[in-house]
């Protein structure tokens, strides 16, 4: 997903304004600079390469590292085989030639853990990088979905009733962690991993049964669990919010998922049943409703650049519930933070050119402040 993401900024940023730089980060953490631009038909291509780099013997890679607090601006240091012209001490030592490559800006499209959790954006800060997207904080708490519901409720935000299970808390007293949860919220319950993006690790409970193996299954890939009571015939819906201290947000959608099941991993990448309504099929009040409700929510986050909010609607109730926040969204020219936007008549290559503004804009606000007494 982060490679479509990328491929379609690739092929749809205005190349009079920017020069992009593909930076490739594989799965063990490594940084490459990428032989080619990513395109959608050549990603598999390029995780080759990067593999194929990867394997090499240290002194043969090209790396790239970010230098932390870098003057007078933002570099990336990138290291290279000396190769057979290199002075005799250095390849003595068995040290790469540096090259220092300046950047204007990075847009980290890279979903999930490491990439959407704050880690990315507190390695872009030490290194004075402006960036796409939240901070720090806002990346950090939106990932976590039991920690945004604190701050959903917190800022009187409607959210689904649920409770949160530590993984030590499962591996130690299952029995007595599905009955509190039996008593407390009853069935059906939605099991999901906290912190996780893309639905995986979801699972839908409605028994002691299934509760257990959801509970097994999303103990796998998080140490705490988030269970919430499942939303009647709930309906699906979400806005694409846009922009710094003054957000706005888009018209909302709505996601159709398959018949008899919801909105899980299968369901939005590998079922092509799948759909989205763009505008979604609402009243004029419950759309302002939902618009203004996305705004409050991307606010009580901190979020900044862009997020996608998400909502379930209960309509046999006349409830809507904040579901979640997702601070870097699928990216690509057809995903639904795109689709929404254009709906909203915000193309996307100007969709690319605001998000890059916010950016700089924000960096440069912040690089005003000072962080000490004595600072001049």
């Amino acid at each position: 997903m982060s490679l479509a993401s990328a491929a379609a900024i690739f092929r749809h940023i205005d190349r009079d304004r920017y020069e992009p730089i593909p930076l490739f980060i594989d799965k063990s953490g490594r940084w490459t600079v990428a032989d080619r631009p990513p395109e959608i038909e050549s990603a598999g291509e390029v995780i080759d390469d990067a593999r194929r780099a990867s394997s090499l013997p240290a002194e043969r890679r090209t790396e790239v590292h970010l230098v932390a607090h870098p003057t007078p601006s933002p570099l990336l240091t990138i290291d290279r085989d000396p190769g057979p012209r290199a002075s005799a001490a250095t390849r003595a030592a068995g040290r790469a030639s540096v090259a220092e490559l300046a950047l204007d800006v990075a847009f980290p499209i890279v979903h999930g853990p490491f990439g959407e959790d704050g880690t990315l954006q507190g390695l872009l800060e030490l290194a004075n990088v402006p960036y796409v997207g939240a901070g720090v904080l806002a990346s950090a708490v939106a990932m976590d979905k039991a920690v945004a519901k604190v701050l959903f409720t917190a800022h009187g935000l409607p959210v689904v009733p649920g409770r949160v299970v530590g993984g030590v808390e499962w591996e130690n007293d299952p029995g007595g962690v599905i009955e509190r949860l039996e008593a407390g919220l009853g069935y059906p319950v939605f099991v999901k991993p906290a912190n996780l993006g893309s639905s995986v690790g979801v699972s839908r409970a409605t028994d002691a049964g299934t509760l257990r193996s959801a509970l097994d299954e999303a103990w796998t890939f998080d140490d705490k669990l988030l269970v919430e009571n499942a939303v009647p015939a709930a309906r699906e819906i979400e806005v694409s919010v846009l922009g710094n201290e003054a957000p706005e947000a888009s018209v909302p959608g709505e996601v159709i998922p398959p018949p008899g099941g919801f909105y899980d991993y299968d369901a939005k990448y590998l079922d092509e049943r799948s759909r989205i309504v763009i505008p979604a099929p609402l009243s004029a009040q419950r759309t302002a409703q939902v618009r203004a409700l996305a705004l409050d929510a991307y606010r009580a986050l901190d979020c900044a650049g862009m997020a996608r909010v998400d909502f379930l609607l209960d309509e046999s109730g006349d409830r809507l519930y904040v579901n979640e926040a997702n601070t870097l969204p699928g990216f690509t020219a057809i995903s639904q933070y795109a689709k929404l936007w254009e709906a909203s008549e915000l193309s996307y290559p100007a969709l690319i050119d605001r998000l890059i503004d916010l950016a700089i804009t924000r960096h440069r606000r912040r690089r005003r402040l000072r962080s000490s007494l004595t600072d001049s």
